[in-house]
């Protein structure tokens, strides 16, 4: 339904991350990525002009059929975060961007990733400071997306109780409350 109108609001959530995004993934040409809660492809699109191959997951058929249009070199699955459809060991590193906001326990989600990550491997997650779903608008009218406000360091204490490393941690604000954290952690 929204995923006609998702492109619009790209600048708009790529503003929550202050262009840290691919500066805390380093060179990524080559690497095998998964990029989790997709969309459209906002970051799957530079992923793939990066040279990393990359996997882009959705639940959103809708929104993986937009992604097609925009690179043939993604590959496309449609799937559940909580029960990622890969093997053991599959990727050097999974990125989620504004999804875990969409999980009532992410914990499930972070315990998928680490098993899909080869060892040694990089996850980049992103947690909105988001206490109220917003309205996106679709054809059939206003819907609310569900959603779920995450504690910053309950975000990391989870990680870190399945034995992720966090390698770096941002807070991005604005004038002194936290809009997005940005988890740049390794298996």
């Amino acid at each position: 339904m929204a995923a006609s109108d998702y492109d619009k609001k790209e600048g708009y959530l790529n503003s929550f991350e202050k262009n840290k995004i691919f500066y805390l993934l380093g060179d990524i040409a080559g690497k095998q990525v998964l990029d989790v809660g997709a969309g459209t492809g906002r970051l799957s699109v530079e992923l793939a002009k990066r040279g990393a191959f990359v996997t882009a997951l959705d639940v959103s058929g809708e929104m993986l059929k937009v992604l097609a249009h925009k690179s043939p070199h993604i590959k496309l699955v449609p799937g559940d975060a909580e029960n990622l459809p890969f093997e053991k060991n599959s990727f050097d590193i999974v990125i989620a961007t504004f999804l875990i906001v969409h999980l009532k326990n992410p914990m499930r989600f972070f315990d998928e990733v680490y098993r899909v990550l080869k060892d040694g491997g990089e996850f980049l997650v992103t947690n909105i400071n988001q206490k109220e779903p917003p309205e996106v608008e679709t054809k059939i009218g206003k819907i609310k997306i569900e959603s779920f406000y995450h504690r910053p360091e309950e975000i990391k204490e989870s990680l870190e109780s399945l034995a992720f490393t966090i390698k770096q941690e941002e807070l991005v604000k604005e004038k002194d409350n936290w809009v997005n954290q940005i988890i740049f952690a390794r298996k």
